[in-house]
């Protein structure tokens, strides 16, 4: 009898089985749309060209080594990743109410955030506080926040699936239903898996209620640079929020923005309302790091911190990351023209309003499991693609796929 006969198979986490089938697949015209990262023209991963130079760097840097950092991670990566977060001139940060922690990509950062307010918000160990993610969200933004302890995990309302948009009305309603001191986790740009975001004047409305209400605010920004190709634009909502005086984490990945995806680069900049409070909630992260990842690594937060603190750089690392925006900007366009050229049911108006990675195509299961068994296209079953999948040659095959299972599939 083995200790281990009673563990149950677990599920295979849903994206990866994706790639998994995709790469099984023998059909020469087959298209991945499901996996979350960049890809050029030729469906190949696109190492950033500043990346390149920033590695060569610090390989004949001899002055570096492989000692341990300090516990909450390289200062030099934490500053600059905060200050693209909420702005060189913030107040937040000229008032040195602003702090970090290096997180081990933006999950590490959503889970340290997450630990961090189970054991010390609204009370010591209060895993009671109301937790709310969007309807839809990341897969992952359940579970970390489950497996941090909070019980009370709920969805608001985000999507419209009949107007294929926002739902600000459920959105506000909820945000003025819950209980007072909630925790809301906000996407901070290019929302996953929609790509549907509030405009300006709505995250106003947004800010209002949960200013009043006492809502705590948590942003997840995994997209910043990658959405618009523009890192302010992108950071527009996080910066407002911090403007309007609100006390805040927001989870930062450098993972999409700087091709860095198996460096896992995060990090989790807090917002206080007192410097003197910074100091007390760092002092408690580095007892929640050191049980966790004890140390974080150097290198891909080396390549961030030298690329930002460089102007030279840092200038040719948005130029590389507005070329990737663009790429997705110009796939949205064409895809939508194709289908409307086919004569496709239905509106595509909502593959150019979103933006960033994802589209929330709006296929049904059904539909979805036409497009993989029939076409070879692999897409998550809400219907959610990869713009960065479609490339000048396959796009052409993607749009009548979809046009045949939008036709074809109920």
């Amino acid at each position: 009898m083995s200790v281990f006969s009673e563990v149950p198979q677990a599920a295979p986490v849903a994206v990866f089985k994706l790639t998994n089938d995709f790469n099984n697949d023998q059909f020469p015209q087959k298209v991945n749309l499901g996996v979350g990262a960049y890809r050029t023209d030729d469906s190949k991963p696109w190492v950033l060209p500043v990346v390149k130079k920033v590695e060569q760097m610090i390989v004949q840097d001899d002055k570096l080594n492989h000692e341990y950092l300090p516990i909450l991670g390289l200062p030099e990566f934490r500053a600059s990743a905060s200050k693209i977060a909420l702005g060189d001139d913030s107040p937040a940060i000229l008032e040195n109410r602003v702090g970090a922690v290096q997180c081990l990509g933006g999950t590490g950062a959503l889970k340290m955030g997450a630990e961090f307010l189970r054991r010390f918000y609204n009370g010591t160990n209060n895993t009671k506080t109301p937790v709310y993610v969007s309807a839809p969200t990341w897969e992952n933004h359940n579970a970390v926040f489950a497996n941090a302890g909070f019980e009370d995990v709920r969805p608001y309302k985000y999507w419209d699936a009949e107007k294929r948009g926002l739902d600000i009305n459920g959105f506000l309603g909820d945000l003025e239903s819950c209980p007072e001191r909630s925790v809301f986790l906000l996407h901070a740009c290019a929302h996953n898996p929609t790509g549907t975001d509030p405009t300006h004047e709505q995250w106003k409305q947004i800010a209002e209620v949960m200013m009043r209400r006492k809502l705590f605010v948590f942003f997840d920004s995994a997209y910043q640079g990658f959405a618009s190709g523009n890192l302010e634009k992108d950071a527009w909502a996080v910066r407002y929020f911090v403007s309007m005086g609100f006390e805040m984490f927001c989870a930062q990945s450098f993972s999409k923005n700087f091709g860095l995806y198996n460096e896992r680069v995060g990090n989790l900049t807090i917002v206080t309302r007192h410097p003197d409070h910074l100091k007390t909630v760092l002092s408690q992260m580095e007892k929640i790091v050191r049980t966790t990842w004890s140390n974080p690594p150097t290198q891909g937060a080396r390549i961030v911190a030298v690329t930002l603190n460089s102007p030279q750089l840092f200038a040719e690392w948005k130029d590389n990351v507005k070329t990737m925006a663009d790429r997705v900007l110009l796939m949205r366009a064409q895809l939508k023209e194709k289908l409307q050229a086919l004569g496709t049911p239905g509106t595509w108006n909502h593959v150019t309003e979103q933006i960033g990675m994802f589209s929330f195509t709006g296929l049904n299961p059904k539909q979805v499991e036409h497009m993989v068994k029939e076409r070879h296209i692999y897409l998550m079953a809400s219907g959610r693609i990869n713009m960065c999948g479609l490339t000048s040659k396959n796009i052409d095959y993607v749009a009548e796929s979809i046009h045949d299972a939008v036709t074809k599939v109920q």
